[in-house]
Formats: structure tokens, sequence, C-alpha cells
């Protein structure tokens, strides 16, 4: 039996991170079924070169019914809904090619900015309601982050109409914290109240919010259909 696809992404380490998160969470759930609908996990590299290629790819390979796309925000305490991609790419770092693209358009003579299409204020209700920490974000970056989610948004809406589709920004792995720590103390550059990139998740508790996210679009987009 060919159940309907959802398509899950997420980024590999990038920064100088040996971890990302998002690639964690998408290895966990790749195969998962979930209410008939089989959840197909792609984890993307972070360079800016051939990223709407791999993502179109991706839609003529898979035609899934609904796209949610992982990423990190070092720093996040909590799981961040963000509801609009920019047409707009402006890194503060490279990408993984040693690329920095500063204020360049992600497509020409496009839409200046593109919302969402996931029911946010039900998935922040459904998170919250698990007790899992949730907020929805008016800004998802300028980074690659940014640029696949209005790929996507802008990929889907013309190839499939208006299926769900939006991105979630995740929080540090409490290792990764731990690395940062102990490297903070080893160098003694910065005093630790400083820093603001110290608040970790549990992968077991990212993956958690992630199966609701997905369970809550699905959810949803069933009921509108009917």
């Amino acid at each position: 039996m060919k159940f309907p696809v959802v398509l899950l992404t997420g980024f590999e380490p990038y920064g100088g991170r040996g971890l990302n998160p998002s690639a964690e969470v998408v290895r966990r759930l790749d195969g998962l079924t979930i209410d008939g609908f089989r959840i197909v996990g792609r984890t993307l590299p972070v360079t800016f070169r051939g990223l709407a290629d791999r993502l179109i790819g991706l839609l003529t390979e898979l035609e899934p019914v609904a796209v949610v796309s992982l990423g990190l925000w070092p720093g996040e305490p909590l799981v961040r809904l963000e509801r609009v991609a920019f047409n707009l790419a402006a890194f503060e770092i490279p990408d993984n090619e040693g690329v920095l693209i500063e204020d360049t358009p992600i497509r020409e003579e496009a839409a200046t900015g593109v919302p969402a299409r996931l029911p946010l204020r039900a998935i922040e209700q459904a998170l919250l309601d698990a007790g899992i920490p949730a907020r929805l974000s008016t800004t998802a970056g300028t980074f690659l982050c940014n640029a696949t989610m209005y790929t996507f948004l802008t990929e889907t809406q013309r190839r499939f109409g208006e299926i769900p589709c939006g991105f979630v920004h995740l929080p540090y792995l409490p290792e990764q914290v731990a690395e940062i720590l102990r490297i903070s103390k080893e160098e003694r550059r910065l005093e630790l109240h400083q820093r603001a990139d110290l608040a970790s998740m549990s992968l077991d508790l990212l993956v958690k919010a992630v199966r609701i996210i997905l369970a809550e679009t699905l959810r949803v987009s069933a009921g509108a259909r009917h």
C-alpha cells in the first residue's frame, strides 16, 4: 500500500559544530507513518549554491502532500514556529562551501515575503498542552533556513497549490551546550553571563515536538479538506 508522503527536512552541521539537532530529528522520524501518511526525512547540505535545484528535485521525486523543514537556531530556548519567509539572503557567516552572501534576493522579481502554510496557532497550542515550550516567530533569519523556507513555499504553491508547508527552528541539544561550556572554561575568553546561547532541549523531547507538529498539521489539513 502506497502512503501519501510528508517531506521532513533538516540540515547537516555547520559553523564548526559537530551536530545539528534538525538532522538528528529527521533521522529519528524518517520512515515513520502518522495517520496514514509516510514521513520521508532528508538532510540538506548547508550550501546556497544549488539549493533551489536540490529542493525542486525533492518535490519532483516525492510529490509530497505536506512539507515541514527544520533548522537550528543557536540559543533559542524553545521550539520556534516561523510565520514568514523573506526573499533575502544575507549571511552573517559563510555556508559550508565558504560562500558569504550579502543582500541578495533568493529569487529575482519575486514576492518580498511568503507566509507559512502550517496551522501555527493549533501547533503552538498542541505543543504547550504537551508541556513543550513553543512560540510563533516573525523571522526565519536570512541564512539557509529562510532560503529553504522561501523556496519550498513558492515551489510547492506553484506545483501543488496550497499544501501545508513551513519551517520550525529547534534549540541546541544538551551535549552541544556542554561542549560550549567546556570550551569556554578552557579558553577563558568570555564570562558565562555574557553568553546567550546556552539553552538546550533533549533529542527525545525535540522528536516528540516534531511528531506533534506533523500530526497537528495533518489533522488540521485533513479537516480543511472535508
